[in-house]
């Protein structure tokens, strides 16, 4: 009898390679390779249990155009920048963000199960921020001291590609600040990879006074397979809050019915919608790019679809502000 794959071989053994990605998907009769640099700087990255939700021989397909580099991504674009949100400038340590009140975000890894596209932070300089001992000693410092922080954000790249070991190590370190009240992690893996919800990271997260809120990352209702559903469930019968944020991508979820069958298939998993993002004007995204007038256009459409606790707030990142900006 054949083992599964553990989530860390099936991490490891992602598609790197956009050739290989359109041969596994029956397209390299149907879409041209993308220039050898648009993955210099930012590679590709697509592990098997998300590519196998892509249909075969599809080019449109919307979970394909979130992960397939595409020389658009070389073009310079006016008003785009390299880090449109200023997080250098917000960083009082190195591997924490401090930009709004009573809570913090902690870049505990620059590694990601799947490289999307349109990531923000496909530029960050992940290799100062990342986590080491003697910075996560520095972080718990100023936790102790900023006494008005009562809530940490687990991000990165994705804080769930670190080992169930240490995340036990870094909630049991959080729960020992008095002040902390609420760890909240920001991750794809449970939609990429859904074996990552493993027996032993539900334990941790159970078993902390800590509240725990997973903030997964979905886009489009084909992302929710079986597996997913299942991944989410576990999570939710211990005690994990659900919420899901998304990002407005144009041909991928800017239509009526692609933002309303999301909003079911995530009450269907036991997940709330939280935010629906505008895109951040980062260099090598543009082609994903909605324009304002149009997201609140479907947003309104979206009001007079759903009941309330299904619709997204849609919202848009500032630099320098103390919140998100809800623009509806």
């Amino acid at each position: 009898m054949r083992t599964k794959a553990t989530w860390q071989q099936q991490l490891a053994s992602a598609i790197r390679d956009p050739h290989a990605l359109l041969q596994h998907l029956k397209l390299t009769d149907q879409i041209k390779l993308p220039d050898p640099s648009a993955t210099t700087t930012f590679a590709c990255r697509a592990p098997l249990p998300y590519v196998n939700r892509i249909e075969k021989g599809n080019p449109h397909d919307p979970l394909l155009k979130q992960i397939l580099p595409l020389n658009e991504e070389l073009i310079i674009t006016p008003g785009y920048s390299y880090d449109p949100l200023h997080e250098l400038q917000q960083n009082p340590i190195e591997g924490l963000l401090h930009k709004y009140h009573g809570r913090v975000l902690i870049t505990l890894t620059g590694a990601c199960a799947i490289h999307c596209r349109y990531c923000f932070r496909r530029h960050f300089p992940y290799q100062n921020h990342s986590l080491s001992n003697t910075r996560w000693q520095k972080i718990l410092s100023y936790l102790k001291q900023e006494q008005t922080i009562h809530e940490v954000i687990l991000s990165g790249g994705d804080p769930l590609t670190l080992k169930d070991a240490q995340l036990q190590q870094i909630v049991t370190d959080l729960n020992a600040l008095p002040n902390i009240t609420t760890v909240r992690f920001h991750s794809r893996l449970p939609i990429v990879i859904p074996s990552r919800i493993t027996d032993t990271l539900c334990q941790t997260l159970s078993s902390t006074r800590l509240r725990c809120v997973m903030v997964i990352h979905c886009n489009h209702a084909n992302e929710i397979d079986p597996d997913v559903k299942n991944a989410l469930a576990q999570l939710q019968q211990h005690r994990v809050s659900l919420l899901n944020q998304s990002v407005l991508l144009k041909g991928i979820n800017d239509s009526l019915g692609q933002l309303t069958a999301l909003s079911h298939a995530l009450h269907q998993a036991h997940v709330l919608p939280y935010y629906l993002h505008l895109t951040d004007a980062t260099q090598g995204t543009a082609h994903f790019t909605v324009e304002k007038p149009q997201a609140l256009l479907l947003i309104d459409q979206l009001r007079q679809q759903l009941p309330g606790y299904l619709v997204p707030r849609l919202a848009q990142e500032e630099p320098f502000k103390e919140a998100k900006t809800i623009l509806f």
